[in-house]
């Protein structure tokens, strides 16, 4: 039975905060029935207010799927179609299992492994990410959280207004290249994702809040020197992803492992994130966390 303590009611769902200001659950709502316009309206509010929000004991087909996605915006086809589930081009399926059912021995997508906004490598950028977890291991596969908004806060005033102008190119191309992965970008999808350029500072358009808008998607610094303005790059990600030790408004980074499920629990969960002022980055396969650093 789920505690009911520290839970605040809001019209048809109740929301538990799981950091002061960072990531909540959401409670006794079913993702698969429609959502009516101030029942969106009211999880619109938890989503701006918490960045991170998380859904227990979800079950919907890919339908259901991606008419709740919908409902936020207009759904982007990812560049990287061998990920894409065979049944819909919509959704990302990864797994670390064949056709089997055999575990692969490797990470289903280490460009995933690195610290991360969804979709920072594309000039149309995204406003949501959703996370929908169907099995996990007993113990590892986690995905660590980080909140950009605290991480900016966080900066000091020089650096703030170091930061303040400056462009970041990020590509995929770059940050898969990065990575572990065996399979790197065709000439074909790095022509549909060529490199764009974002502004380092990033003011959310609906709280109005400034973040850090990097990431290991960011390859360079415009107008600086290639090795110089990747050194910045690898400082700010390191300061903005320090080892989340617990949750607590001075940590820009928190581990949610525990509010997804039980090791070996079969049921499943969902997750919405804020990809204008969140990073993610998942476990890799030793349960060891890719904190900072590139891959």
């Amino acid at each position: 039975m789920m505690q009911t303590s520290n839970l605040k009611q809001v019209k048809m769902f109740g929301i538990r905060p799981i950091g002061a200001n960072f990531a909540a659950e959401i409670v006794g709502l079913d993702l698969a029935d429609p959502l009516g316009d101030a029942l969106f309206g009211a999880l619109y509010s938890a989503f701006l207010q918490h960045k991170i929000l998380v859904f227990r004991d979800q079950y919907f087909d890919d339908d259901a799927h991606s008419h709740f996605a919908r409902r936020w915006g207009k759904l982007q086809v990812h560049v990287l179609n061998q990920y894409h589930k065979s049944t819909n081009p919509e959704i990302i399926y990864l797994s670390n299992l064949d056709r089997d059912g055999k575990p692969k021995g490797e990470h289903p997508d280490p460009g995933a492994a690195i610290w991360h906004t969804d979709g920072s490598w594309a000039k149309e950028r995204g406003l949501a990410t959703m996370l929908y977890g169907m099995v996990l291991p007993k113990s590892g596969g986690d995905t660590l959280f980080a909140d950009m908004v605290a991480a900016y806060d966080g900066l000091s005033e020089a650096m703030k207004q170091q930061l303040e102008g400056l462009i970041a190119v990020h590509s995929l191309d770059y940050s898969r290249s990065q990575t572990t992965a065996k399979q790197q970008m065709t000439d074909e999808q790095k022509r549909a994702a060529p490199p764009v350029e974002h502004t380092v500072i990033r003011v959310h358009p609906d709280s109005g809040r400034k973040s850090i808008y990097l990431g290991q998607h960011a390859s360079h610094i415009v107008a600086m020197p290639i090795e110089e303005g990747r050194e910045l790059i690898r400082q700010i990600n390191e300061h903005a992803t320090q080892p989340p030790v617990c949750l607590h408004p001075s940590l820009a980074a928190a581990r949610l492992c525990d509010v997804g499920q039980s090791p070996g629990d079969a049921q499943s969960h969902g997750f919405r994130l804020d990809q204008r002022c969140t990073h993610h980055a998942t476990h890799d396969d030793r349960g060891r966390a890719n904190l900072g650093g590139w891959l």
